[in-house]
Formats: C-alpha cells, sequence, structure tokens
C-alpha cells in the first residue's frame, strides 16, 4: 500500500486497480489514435504544399470563399496534389462522369498523403468506385419526397421540421444521405420557396422547432441567414431554431467574426455539426467552435457510422473525447442509411452496439451519445441500446450493469414507502 494511506483505503486502492484495468486495452493504444492535433504538423506541411500548388497566400487560405473557389473537383488536379495510380485515376474519372465531388483544400489537407487510401479523410471525400457498383440501395431512403408539405420543408415529427435551403456543401460527403440533390451545379433554394417554407411555419403554430440545412446551411450568405432567423424570431411559437453545417470540420474558414455577429443576434441557437473521426478535431477546427460558442451556440455532434473510418470502439471514444475538449457535445451516432452508392460505408447494427457497449462507463456520459437508425420512409429516429433490463415486473428489475454485474432492484412503490416509514420510525 502507498505511503500516506491508511487501511481505511484499501478497499478504495483495490477497487481503483480494477477500474483501470478495465481501460487497460484502450490505454494501450491511445497513444496511436491519430488526432487533428497529433497530426497537425503533417497537416500544416500539406496545406503549404497546396499554396503553393494554387500560387496562393495565407490570407486566401484563411478566406473562405477561396477555399469554395478552390475546391478540387477533377481527378487531374487530386493527382497533382495526391500520387495517384493510374488505375485511380481511371477509376475517379469514370465516377466523375456520374456522381458529382468536391474537397476543400483544407480538408485535402488532413489526408495523410504517404497513406491516402486508409485515410478516413480520403475515403469521406474521393470517389470510390464502389459507388457505380452498387445497386442495393435507394436515391431517397428517408422518403423525404413524401413528407414535404411545402416547398424546401421536410416534416417526420409533431413539433419541428427542416428547411433544406441548399444543395451546396464545402465537401461532398460521400456516404451523404442527399446524394441525389447534389446535381452538377450549386443551387440554393429560392427566396419566393423559402417565403413559402416560412408561411407554412407561421401557419402551423405547433412547430416550436426549425432545423435549416441542405446540403449545408452555412452555405447561404450571412444575410440570408440573418433574414431566416429574423423571420423565425418573429413566430412566437417558434421557441428553437437549428442549423446543420459541416462546416466547423469541413470548411472551419466559414466561421467568420461577421457570421457569428448574425448568430449573436438570434438565439436560442443551436448548430449540429458532423465529425466521424479524430483527425477531424483539429486547432482550426477549434478556433471555429471557439467563436460559434462566444457568439453563444450550443454545439452537438452527429456522427455517421462508417466501415472502416470510426468503427471501434476506441476511436469512437477517442473522438468524443476530443470533441469534448473543444466545447462540442456528442449527441447522435447514426447509422449508415442505405443510400444508393455507399453500401461500402455500412456496418452491422451490431457493430453500432459493441461501440455503446464500450462507450457506457468506459468513458464520460458527456462522451455518450445515442445510437440512431432511421426508420426507413421517414418514420424517424429510433434508439438503440444494448441489453441493460434483463427481467422486470411489479416487484423487481433486474439489470446489467456495465461491468456485466447482474443486480437486482426493488420495484415496488408500496414497499418503499414502507421501508421509508419504518427508517423514519412512524
Amino acid at each position: 500500500m502507498p505511503k500516506n494511506y491508511s487501511l481505511e483505503h484499501a478497499a478504495g486502492l483495490e477497487r481503483a486497480g480494477e477500474l483501470k484495468s478495465r481501460i487497460q486495452d484502450y490505454l494501450d493504444i491511445e497513444a496511436s489514435i491519430e488526432t487533428g492535433f497529433r497530426a497537425k504538423e503533417r497537416s500544416w506541411k500539406n496545406k503549404d504544399n497546396i499554396m503553393k500548388y494554387f500560387n496562393a497566400k495565407e490570407s486566401d487560405w484563411n478566406n473562405w470563399g477561396w477555399q469554395m473557389k478552390h475546391r478540387i473537383s477533377d481527378v487531374q488536379t487530386l493527382k497533382d496534389l495526391i500520387p495517384l495510380k493510374d488505375f485511380e485515376i481511371e477509376e475517379i474519372a469514370e465516377i466523375s462522369r456520374h456522381f458529382r465531388w468536391a474537397i476543400s483544400p483544407y480538408y485535402l489537407s488532413l489526408i495523410d498523403i504517404a497513406d491516402y487510401k486508409n485515410s478516413p479523410i480520403y475515403k469521406q471525400s474521393v470517389p470510390d468506385i464502389r459507388e457505380l457498383q452498387d445497386d442495393s440501395g435507394y436515391e431517397d431512403p428517408m422518403g423525404e419526397a413524401d413528407t414535404c408539405p411545402a416547398p424546401t420543408i421536410t416534416r417526420r415529427y409533431p413539433d419541428r421540421l427542416i428547411i433544406n435551403v441548399t444543395n451546396q456543401c464545402g465537401m461532398y460527403c460521400r456516404h451523404c444521405q442527399r446524394r441525389r440533390n447534389f446535381e452538377q451545379k450549386d443551387t440554393h433554394a429560392s427566396m419566393a420557396n423559402l417565403v413559402l417554407a416560412l408561411d407554412y411555419i407561421r401557419n402551423n403554430k405547433e412547430i416550436r422547432d426549425v432545423l435549416i440545412t441542405g446540403g449545408d446551411a452555412l452555405m447561404l450568405s450571412n444575410s440570408v441567414l440573418d433574414w431566416l432567423l429574423s423571420e423565425l424570431d418573429n413566430m412566437e411559437h417558434v421557441e428553437i431554431k437549428r442549423l446543420g453545417t459541416r462546416t466547423p470540420v469541413t470548411l472551419p474558414q466559414r466561421i467568420t467574426q461577421e457570421l457569428c455577429a448574425v448568430f449573436a443576434r438570434h438565439e436560442p441557437l443551436y448548430i449540429n455539426t458532423q465529425f466521424n473521426s479524430p483527425l477531424e478535431v483539429t486547432p482550426e477546427a477549434k478556433k471555429a467552435c471557439d467563436r460559434l460558442i462566444k457568439a453563444g451556440v450550443v454545439l452537438g455532434n452527429q456522427a455517421v457510422l462508417l466501415k472502416e473510418i470510426n468503427d471501434q470502439p476506441h476511436i469512437m471514444k477517442k473522438m468524443n473525447q476530443e470533441l469534448l475538449k473543444i466545447r462540442v457535445r456528442p449527441y447522435y451516432i447514426f447509422h449508415a442509411k442505405q443510400v444508393k452508392g455507399t453500401a461500402h460505408f455500412m456496418t452491422s447494427i451490431d457493430t453500432g452496439l459493441d461501440i455503446m457497449e464500450n462507450l457506457r462507463g468506459y468513458t464520460s456520459g458527456l462522451a455518450i451519445p445515442t445510437y440512431i437508425i432511421n426508420a426507413p420512409q421517414g418514420y424517424g429516429k429510433t434508439p438503440l441500446l444494448p441489453d441493460y433490463i434483463l427481467a422486470l415486473d411489479d416487484e423487481e428489475l433486474t439489470i446489467r450493469t456495465w461491468e456485466n454485474r447482474i443486480i437486482k432492484c426493488d420495484n415496488s412503490p408500496d414497499q418503499q414507502d414502507d421501508k421509508n416509514l419504518a427508517a423514519t420510525g412512524k
């Protein structure tokens, strides 16, 4: 027993050692898990090479308009920045004839160029020939076309809805649930359709929560965002506004002081973003999140469970812990949707449940999101959990703890009242 510890601490020390042993497998590999902060020097070297290629200055790199103008969207440019093999060039060229793709220079800089095929950044952003070989999925697995009561609106729940404002993104994720909307050019919703959407919300006073998304909501100009949020602010029944954006992850330069000044005028405002890898949690992402938080925005993360990207418990745990360090609350892990062209990203549901099993009790409750499967055809989110309730009747609950201990708990209110009376001597 260590010095300065009395015998009364013996049981506690024994239990502490037992608890430490439960995460020893994670401790053994934690230092080898790459994060955006650990890989920052490699990313900054890539950044220098990309800037030289485009003859850009630091001020260009930090300008989101420059980033958008210089998105990599053709294989000829990509091969100049990544040493693609001939067959990969041919495959990407073939996919380009069917599916649109684009990568911001910033997001490209996060790829490990020396091992690009295994990079979770590369896999999310660069087309894969398997996109053309997948006949198992659906163009619109969520049935959004059938849950659209007004232009640009998707409504799946009694008190909340979505406004789809654009098909534009800083980077087109290869696993995107709305890849059917990529088309061949960036298109924002027309002002006329946005007015109709606002009229629908105004006339349906049960709507208390509005999510503005796309595409990426932050591809709209500051002035349009300010107008939309102001219109919603003026509807007394709309209690909160939410924005769906991946720009803190793929284009943090978009989070400008001017944009945050707009957001500061429209509380309560929530942003859910989508970090899928600890490599995406970078100093640049932290700066963007810091600005949003200073403006009063509440941040959450909606990860997508993706094969060979984040489908290992230790990877997901590390990512969620990194997110808490930059004040982004892990909110959901979405089971990947059956979108045509994305089957190579799909995992089994057992994989997701195993991840949840290895989060509960093994890390902070704040780092544990809800694992969600979206019911097909727009019937909403359904949470999935490992089985912790083993038996339940009017008298007793039998549970399995995170350590697989089987424990019985009293479930009789009458017995509880009798015990409380006895304890007080009444």
